[in-house]
């Protein structure tokens, strides 16, 4: 017997069905797990995220786990890694954006700024909890994610606009938007 799901998940895929079912949604503390999703979705611009989900492992390690101070110590010769590497997107853009925004993440800590604190603000510390009949009622952003993304963007931070900030609020769990016919709704309801 197939699992209720949100529609938006092929329930032939075990890729995007382990996905959906064991990450997206889940509240995420970590600031560098954060970072590392907040990069993925914004790399998700112009593409389906299967490519991304498919791609992910790949990215992780030429992005060396993404660890903030490594990728922030990139130069030339890594750029030029990246652009080689057909296990990863190479967008000359989207990688120097991932460079970019380990030097911001990195100067925001030793700003005494914490990743995590500084998202989980925006939501008082706690996933949103909405409450979907279906996914044609989850928008593509909100008025929050448009605060989220033109903060970051004030920032540096690059590939974050409101439709990104929003399917990054999303999968890391800043809000709650498994439909409520989906049996993750209430494990992940739960966790809030």
């Amino acid at each position: 017997m197939t699992l209720p799901r949100c529609s938006w998940v092929p329930p032939t895929d075990p890729l995007y069905c382990d996905y959906h079912d064991t990450e997206w949604g889940v509240p995420e503390y970590d600031s560098r797990a954060l970072w590392e999703k907040l990069v993925l979705d914004g790399m998700q611009a112009g593409l389906s995220w299967i490519t991304i989900l498919r791609k992910r492992d790949s990215i992780r390690e030429a992005f060396d786990g993404f660890d903030p101070v490594k990728v922030a110590a990139y130069g030339d010769a890594d750029m030029e890694r990246l652009l080689g590497n057909a296990g990863i997107i190479r967008s000359r853009l989207k990688c120097q954006a991932t460079i970019n925004g380990a030097k911001l993440y990195l100067a925001m800590e030793k700003r005494g700024e914490d990743f995590s604190t500084y998202m989980w603000d925006f939501v008082g510390g706690k996933p949103i909890q909405n409450t979907w009949k279906t996914n044609n009622d989850v928008p593509a952003m909100t008025d929050l994610s448009e605060t989220i993304a033109r903060d970051l963007k004030k920032r540096g931070f690059k590939f974050c606009g409101p439709v990104i900030v929003y399917a990054f609020m999303q999968a890391v769990g800043m809000v709650n938007d498994h439909t409520k016919d989906c049996h993750c709704y209430e494990s992940v309801k739960a966790m809030g």
